[in-house]
């Protein structure tokens, strides 16, 4: 099967195939040109020299989850997924995605802690230091737990509201077509899946 494909879509329309296709199917650059007949082509296929061509969409390497061996916050999580009534397991995966057990860490949008808190939902989770480990995961815990209720237990439409907010979630009935939300739901049942069989603890 070839690697290159074309197409008399608009590019816009292309754009949003691209985005929904499964995630393996977007690991190279996209590059776009038009040929002498004024077709316009799009390929994952790197044209020629004789051919001026532009980079459409520039692959980006999909950021690793953290898997960190760690049973620092074990204790917190323990209760704060028993308060709610999570699975251990579920809340310390998100946390392994979310920070790898980094109580310091702030994301580049400004969330910060071990669950990634942004700062407008500090007080609606009774935060007050997004640092301490028993706040933000009590708080995070809440709010997962919330994106569960509200999607029904329906864990992949939770994850994906825990990423990118229930109002996308709402917007496109499903997984929203972002690839970090895509490659953020796929990270954290990965870590599900080690926490629940043992793997890492």
């Amino acid at each position: 099967m070839t690697r290159s494909f074309c197409t008399y879509l608009p590019g816009i329309l292309l754009l949003g195939m691209i985005l929904l296709m499964p995630d393996t199917s977007i690991r190279a650059d996209i590059f776009k040109y038009r040929d002498k007949n004024g077709v316009i082509h799009f390929t994952n296929t790197r044209p020629s020299s004789r051919q001026k061509f532009k980079v459409y969409i520039r692959e980006r390497r999909p950021r690793r989850a953290r898997f960190v061996s760690s049973k620092k916050y074990d204790k917190i999580i323990s209760e704060a997924a028993r308060r709610h009534g999570l699975l251990f397991s579920l809340v310390k995966s998100v946390i392994a995605v979310e920070s790898g057990f980094d109580s310091r860490s702030v994301s580049r949008k400004g969330a910060k802690g071990l669950m990634q808190i942004m700062p407008a939902n500090f007080r609606a989770l009774a935060i007050r230091d997004p640092f301490d480990p028993y706040q933000n995961i009590m708080g995070g815990t809440r709010y997962l737990k919330q994106m569960v209720d509200r999607y029904n237990g329906r864990l992949k439409l939770a994850l994906a509201a825990y990423n990118a907010g229930p109002d996308a979630v709402d917007r496109y009935k499903g997984i929203p077509p972002f690839r970090e939300t895509r490659e953020y739901v796929q990270r954290v049942l990965r870590a599900l899946r080690m926490y629940q069989h043992g793997q890492s603890t």
